[in-house]
C-alpha cells in the first residue's frame, strides 16, 4: 500500500543546508553514454560447491562490465520501475545510493519510478512503500542514516516470506529490487534473487554493500559504502583522546570500536591515528594469544612507558576481539552447550567445564563471569555484543599490575 511522503519542508540547520550543496563526484564513464559488456563466468573464492547447491540459478553468471560507448546508437532508456530496501544498521552514504539511482533512472526516462519500502525488509513483505520524488529526496541528499525509509533486521527465511515478496514485486511490476545494507542484507538479497529466478519473477535483484565494518570486499569491490566515513569519524575521536591523554599525562584510554567479525575499522583508525597499541582479532587468532598473554603484553607496554615517565596512552580494540581469543572462544562454546542443555546456575555450570575452560573462567573478573552466564540472546547463546571488551582488558591489566 502506498504511504504519504515524508514532509520535505521541515526546518533545516546550517550544516544540513551546507551538506545539501555538495555534489558527489561522478565517474567519467557514467557521465555520458555507456554500454554493458558481459565478461568471464564468476565463481566463489571458497566453498564453491556448497554455494552452487544453495544458489543453483545464480551461480556461474558472467561478470558485468560498464564500458564506453564506441559509436553505438544512443536511445532513450526504457521506463523502469525499481524498489529499494534499507536493511540492517545504517551506514553513511545509504541515502545517496537511492538518490543516485533516482537521478539516473529519471535522466534516462522521466517516466521511470522508484518505490521505497518502509522499515526495511518487513516493508517489502507487507507491501508498505512510498513512490519517491525529487521533493521527498531533497532533504536527504548527502545525509547519513537510513531514516528516509527506515530499516530493520528482518530476514527472508520461510516460503511464506518469499511468497509475500514475490506478490509485492509482481503487483508493482518491478523491473528491479535494490537491497542496501551489510552482510545479512546481502544474504537476504541472494536468497530473494534465487527465489525470484526459480519462480520466473522478472524482477532483477541487486545488492549494494553498505556497511561500516568494511567486511564486504573483493578484487572488484575495494570497500563498502560507509567505511571511509566512519573510520574518519572514529579517527577524529581517537585523536582527541590522544591529545587528552598527552595533556593530562596520567591516564590510559581503552577504546572499543565497531567490528565484531573483522577488525578492519580498528586497523584503519590505527593507521590514521597511531595509538600506542591496537589489538586486531585476526592477529590474536593467528598468534594464538590467550587472554593472559594479551593482558601481559598490555601490562608490559604500560610498564615500559612508565620507565620513561610516560604514564598515559591510547589502546584500540575491536568489539569482537573476545571471539578471536582462543581460550575465551573455547570457554564460550562450552558455556553455550551447557546453557542449551538447561544448566542455568553457576554452581552446576562451572563444575561441568573442562579444566582449561574452568581456568579461563576463574581468571575473568566476577562481573564478566556473571555476564557470560546469564545474559543470553533469543537463541540461548551468550550475548557477546553486550560484553565490554575494553573494560575486561582494563580489569585484567589492573589485576596483573597489583
Amino acid at each position: 500500500m502506498g504511504e504519504k511522503e515524508p514532509d520535505a519542508m521541515m526546518e533545516l540547520g546550517k550544516l544540513h543546508r551546507e551538506r545539501l550543496e555538495y555534489l558527489p563526484r561522478m565517474p567519467p564513464l557514467l557521465r555520458g553514454a555507456f554500454n554493458i559488456r558481459k565478461g568471464d563466468i564468476t565463481s566463489a573464492q571458497q566453498d564453491a560447491q556448497e554455494i552452487r547447491k544453495l544458489f543453483p540459478k545464480l551461480f556461474g553468471q558472467p561478470s558485468i562490465h560498464i564500458v564506453q560507448n564506441r559509436g553505438d546508437p544512443v536511445t532513450v532508456g526504457e521506463e523502469l520501475k525499481v524498489g529499494v530496501v534499507f536493511a540492517g544498521g545504517p551506514a553513511p552514504g545509504g541515502h545517496n545510493v537511492v538518490c543516485g539511482l533516482f537521478d539516473h533512472l529519471k535522466e534516462r526516462n522521466i517516466d521511470s519510478k522508484v518505490f521505497g519500502f518502509l522499515n526495511g525488509t518487513s516493508g517489502l513483505m507487507s507491501g508498505t512503500y512510498i513512490e519517491l520524488s525529487e521533493s521527498s529526496l531533497a532533504r536527504f541528499r548527502n545525509q547519513g542514516g537510513f531514516h528516509m525509509l527506515g530499516s530493520d533486521r528482518t530476514k527472508l527465511e520461510t516460503e511464506a516470506d518469499f511468497e509475500r515478496a514475490r506478490k509485492v514485486a509482481k503487483e508493482l511490476d518491478l523491473d528491479g529490487l535494490v537491497f542496501i545494507g551489510g552482510f545479512d542484507t546481502n544474504t537476504n538479497a541472494m536468497y530473494a534473487a534465487e527465489n525470484f529466478k526459480v519462480h520466473n519473477v522478472k524482477t532483477n535483484v541487486v545488492s549494494v554493500p553498505s556497511t561500516i565494518d568494511g567486511d564486504l570486499r573483493n578484487e572488484q569491490l575495494q570497500t563498502s559504502i560507509g567505511f571511509d566515513t566512519v573510520t574518519k569519524v572514529y579517527a577524529e575521536l581517537i585523536a582527541n583522546l590522544g591529545y587528552d591523554a598527552y595533556s593530562a599525562k596520567k591516564s590510559y584510554h581503552f577504546c572499543r570500536l565497531m567490528g565484531r567479525h573483522a577488525s578492519h575499522v580498528a586497523l584503519e583508525v590505527a593507521l590514521q591515528t597511531r595509538p600506542n597499541m591496537c589489538l586486531l582479532g585476526e592477529e590474536v587468532r593467528r598468534r594464538m594469544l590467550t587472554l593472559a598473554e594479551i593482558t601481559s603484553e598490555i601490562a608490559d607496554l604500560i610498564c615500559e612507558r612508565a620507565a620513561v615517565d610516560k604514564n598515559y596512552g591510547v589502546l584500540v580494540v575491536p568489539e569482537g576481539l573476545i571471539e578471536f581469543i582462543p581460550d575465551v572462544n573455547d570457554l564460550l562454546k562450552e558455556l553455550n552447550e551447557l546453557l542449551a542443555k538447561g544448566h542455568n546456575d553457576r554452581s552446576t555450570i562451572v563444575p561441568e567445564l573442562s579444566e582449561s575452560a574452568r581456568a579461563t573462567f576463574s581468571a575473568l573478573p566476577d562481573s564478566f563471569g556473571t555476564q557470560l552466564l546469564f545474559e543470553r540472546d533469543p537463541h540461548g547463546n551468550v550475548q557477546l555484543s553486550r560484553i565490554e571488551v575494553e573494560r575486561l582488558l582494563m580489569e585484567t591489566v589492573k589485576k596483573e599490575q597489583l
